[in-house]
């Protein structure tokens, strides 16, 4: 006798207790089931018969009825390689845009069984589908994928020693009541990030020679290093005709050779850029809450103490100096002659 027979006579002889004894709660007792399980037992076997009161052994799970059609895990597939770093529900809007009805749970879904519902894994995604099969990049999967991906971001702006390039830019710090627009001059050193900055209340080719001219030229002078090149952007400031624009007929009497970014691509000179968000966020939003200045000499001094700290006392994250500060790396460099550097 099965365990499958034996659970069916059971459950009829509760059902034949109960008839004789005319009493459901002492049926109940007797044969160890509770009032609910008798009253279900009885309704299984008057619905289905003898085969109701079989217990239901658990099978194989079948296929979930309400998963979406391949075609359309296909074009979710395809939208979210397309937008990596769009979430699901954008997704789902992003398709619906295109007459693909999926919700955000179906998409979730789709990236559970394809291994994408990461972002990093998206972009990984997108990444060796590019090497595979060697499509075109839009300019936004470019973006995106130099700024995850250190495998496929293209090379670093690069230098040897200290002086060798210098990345300069213009920043709009403010407007200072009285006086006006407050522009920031900011040159930075790409070997080691060591920094100068000056304020003006004007934004001139003058204004971009006498940062050089006043700060950084003179101190790689003081330590027997002569700078080479001056990467900026394309602004009126720093670029016009070699024969009459100042900044440029600067740099040809020191002889710096003059770098400039790619249009439309700020990250290339990314070192200065980050610069000024550094100065931003530690300095000037910090100092524009605890004090009101009358000038910018009174802003120049306050900022000349923070570079002071920027360069000798605080802590750089970035890949070149692990941890050390700016003149720290800059002092290494001096002391060992570049030995360092070679090594690495």
């Amino acid at each position: 006798m099965t365990t499958q027979t034996k659970c069916t006579r059971r459950k009829l002889s509760l059902l034949e207790l109960a008839g004789e004894l005319d009493n459901v709660a002492k049926a109940c007792r007797i044969m160890g089931y509770s009032r609910t399980q008798f009253y279900e037992i009885r309704r299984q076997y008057q619905t289905y018969g003898s085969a109701g009161l079989m217990d239901k052994l658990a099978g194989a799970p079948s296929p979930h009825p309400n998963r979406i059609p391949e075609e359309i895990e296909i074009k979710v597939v395809e939208m979210t390689l397309q937008r990596p770093t769009y979430g699901a529900a954008r997704i789902s809007n992003q398709l619906r845009l295109a007459q693909v009805q999926v919700s955000a749970g179906g998409v979730r879904n789709v990236w559970l069984r394809n291994n994408l519902e990461s972002r990093l894994k998206r972009l990984l995604a997108l990444e060796k589908r590019h090497q595979e099969e060697g499509f075109l990049l839009n300019e936004e999967q470019i973006r995106l994928l130099e700024k995850n991906s250190p495998e496929f971001r293209e090379r670093h702006v690069e230098s040897s020693r200290p002086g060798e390039l210098l990345s300069q830019d213009s920043f709009l710090v403010g407007c200072l009541k009285g006086i006006g627009r407050v522009y920031m001059q900011a040159v930075v050193d790409v070997y080691c990030s060591f920094g100068f900055a000056k304020l003006y209340t004007s934004k001139l080719p003058v204004t971009t020679v006498d940062v050089l001219n006043d700060r950084a030229l003179p101190f790689y002078d003081e330590q027997g290093l002569k700078v080479e090149a001056v990467l900026t952007d394309n602004g009126r400031e720093y670029c016009g005709r070699e024969d009459r624009h100042p900044y440029e007929l600067f740099l040809g009497l020191e002889e710096i050779d003059h770098r400039r970014t790619k249009v439309r691509h700020p990250q290339t000179n990314g070192f200065v850029e980050r610069f000024h968000k550094t100065l931003l966020d530690e300095h000037f939003r910090i100092m524009g809450r605890t004090k009101f200045y009358d000038s910018v000499e009174e802003m120049q001094l306050d900022l000349d103490e923070f570079m002071e700290h920027y360069n000798w006392e605080r802590s750089h994250m970035g890949y070149r100096l692990k941890g050390l500060t700016p003149g720290a790396k800059m002092r290494e460099y001096l002391q060992t002659g570049g030995e360092a550097q070679e090594a690495a």
